[in-house]
């Protein structure tokens, strides 16, 4: 639920470049670990598809407090990061507006 809401909230702000884009949820990756240890997400621009795993976001995640909205919060960060990386940008980019304060 918090990866198509969040996914959506992108869509809105970036229609042009997001609205071929494919949001998937896996529970792991298929490939073998890696040196830089297990992904979180995988983005394939050819393809317009992001897949986000769904055990290395919850399991692999620390949290200073395990609690359903930091937990939201961290799946928020990686969809953030991957559209980012999708894109070419930094996810701070992606919705300024979002984090300033006033």
């Amino acid at each position: 639920m918090t990866v198509a809401s969040t996914a959506e909230y992108l869509k809105d702000l970036w229609p042009d470049e997001l609205s071929e884009t494919r949001f998937e949820v896996a529970v792991l990756p298929s490939a073998p670990l890696g040196a830089a240890g297990l992904d979180r997400w995988r983005v394939l621009k050819r393809e317009r598809r992001i897949i986000l795993y769904r055990l290395p976001i919850e399991r692999m995640s620390r949290l200073h407090r395990y609690d359903e909205l930091h937990k939201r919060m961290m799946i928020e960060s990686c969809v953030f990061r991957a559209v980012a990386e999708l894109l070419g940008k930094d996810p701070w980019d992606l919705a300024p507006e979002r984090f300033r304060h006033l």
